[in-house]
């Protein structure tokens, strides 16, 4: 009898079960550490929003063993509470990582679940940064195979790939074999959602904590024993089915041969990654004309469908949506510089300046653009009208350059929060992980 050929849930169950942490190359260890690095100051400067504060409260409703950290809250809940809240309090800000070949934040998915994992199980620093490498290639693979008529469609990528990168991650650090890692995808496929139509409200972060809390939940209950569709993925009905999947082959050729962690590109603006390039564009204009915002009659801003998609709030009243609005982005940054946390406060948003100019700035979509590309054009009062374009996604830096800035920035969201002391001792940790046997310094 012929063997039946393996599925593609098979092939993604093997890849995450098989896949020693030998394979791994060594330089890509590097990247993974910057990575939690970057992941690690979102979620200490964004542990006392207030939808944090919320499940926090609700994990205390709930109750439970004291298994894993709450970052920065000196508190332990159980590893799947403590999942959701740190997931949740990393995408808080929106000041984390994106994937452009995906369109995903694959650290806010990942290192919730692993960390709490890690911390429970007593993990080396070595087996941590290796899962995070299976699930962010999975998640990677899982996401480019989807296309962008899944997101397009008004899916939340990070959610719904994020689930089933979560598992796969998970199912790797707890040592599932193939068939448990198969039915783990199958648990956290199941489980998948998550919609655009809720980004500028608490639930867009509660995603990135849900899906990577929906993956250890699946990998836990699989490594029981518990079943679910073996073929989940590729059957009629399955997940790429219902979510409108394009199907691209490509990717599944490189599971093992690639890690693309190398393209992972960092924020340096407190928002959306649908609005960087603009900001980008926008401001080297200003700074390469020398121009002031009097001197300024109009702007275009010509984005990509996708960017618009997710940062397409034409009338942001608060903080939050104004992550998600171009138009606020680009004013905010002319006129005052600074894109960081600061930036997003409700006063900040309704400022009558800020307003003024942002009425006098179009955004509009352009079928030619693909992904964060962006054009801006700035006409002056004098008649003038000058251009630039930017995309970020083909602008990431390279890997010294990287650590530097991710430095810097961890230095200054956890500076404010946990002192000059302690934060490096936790900087040093991170950079260092790969050799640490005990990973408790981690924890604070």
């Amino acid at each position: 009898m012929a063997e039946i050929p393996e599925g593609l849930t098979g092939r993604f169950a093997r890849f995450a079960s098989q896949t020693r942490d030998a394979d791994i190359p060594a330089p890509i260890y590097e990247h993974a550490k910057v990575a939690l690095l970057d992941w690690y100051a979102v979620t200490i400067a964004g542990k006392d929003d207030p939808l944090v504060i919320k499940l926090i409260r609700f994990a205390d409703l709930m109750g439970g063993h004291e298994q894993a950290t709450i970052l920065g809250q000196g508190m332990k809940k159980n590893v799947i509470q403590a999942t959701l809240i740190n997931g949740a309090a990393s995408h808080a800000l929106d000041y984390d990582d994106t994937l452009a070949s995906s369109l995903w934040h694959p650290s806010v998915t990942l290192f919730p679940s692993l960390l709490a994992v890690a911390e429970w199980k007593g993990k080396n620093g070595a087996e941590l940064l290796a899962a995070y490498m299976i699930g962010f290639k999975a998640g990677t693979a899982f996401g480019t195979y989807a296309g962008m008529s899944h997101y397009l469609a008004g899916w939340h990528g990070t959610s719904t790939m994020g689930h089933l990168a979560s598992a796969s991650a998970c199912s790797h650090l707890l040592g599932l074999d193939k068939e448990q890692t198969t039915h783990a995808l199958g648990i956290a496929a199941t489980q998948a959602s998550g919609l655009k139509r809720v980004f500028g409200t608490m639930c867009k972060p509660f995603h990135a904590g849900r899906c990577s809390q929906a993956g250890l939940t699946a990998a836990l209950l699989a490594s029981d024993g518990f079943t679910s569709a073996e073929d989940i993925l590729e059957g009629s009905q399955g997940f790429f089915d219902v979510f409108q999947a394009d199907k691209n082959e490509e990717p599944l050729e490189t599971l093992g041969q690639t890690w693309e962690i190398e393209r992972l590109a960092q924020k340096y603006h407190a928002s959306c990654h649908g609005t960087h390039s603009a900001i980008e564009a926008a401001s080297r204009i200003v700074r390469h004309e020398g121009l002031e915002v009097k001197d300024i009659k109009s702007i275009t801003v010509k984005c990509s469908q996708v960017a618009l998609s997710a940062a397409h709030k034409e009338d942001p009243r608060t903080g939050l949506a104004g992550k998600f609005s171009v138009a606020y982005c680009v004013a905010n940054a002319l006129l005052r510089g600074d894109t960081g946390m600061r930036a997003f406060t409700d006063e900040r948003v309704n400022d009558p300046e800020v307003r003024e100019l942002m009425g006098k700035i179009s955004v509009v979509p352009d079928g030619k653009k693909v992904a964060m590309e962006a054009d801006v054009e700035i006409e002056t009062t004098g008649g003038k009208a000058h251009c630039a374009s930017c995309d970020v996604f083909q602008e990431v830096p390279g890997l010294e350059v990287k650590r530097e800035k991710i430095r810097a920035k961890f230095e200054d969201l956890c500076g404010q929060v946990l002192g000059d002391r302690k934060t490096e001792q936790v900087r040093d940790a991170i950079l260092n992980l790969d050799k640490l046997k005990d990973i408790q310094p981690l924890f604070v």
